[in-house]
């Protein structure tokens, strides 16, 4: 799949609706953590994009544009 166009609001809901756990450890302070986090957060924004939809979350309401 190729992104012509990437929606800077779309990747901004994702992340935020992607598990805690790798937005956190994100900034951890061991670099291998830091690939686990990263690889997660990477895997939310690819499935969102293959989805087609507007990541989903319960507690996440969606920003209006």
């Amino acid at each position: 799949m190729r992104m012509d166009r990437i929606d800077t609001a779309r990747v901004a809901e994702t992340i935020l609706s992607a598990p805690g756990w790798a937005r956190v450890e994100i900034a951890a302070p061991t670099s291998h953590i830091r690939v686990e986090a990263a690889f997660e957060l990477a895997r939310a924004i690819v499935e969102s994009v293959r989805a087609g939809a507007e990541p989903a979350s319960p507690d996440q309401p969606g920003l209006s544009l």
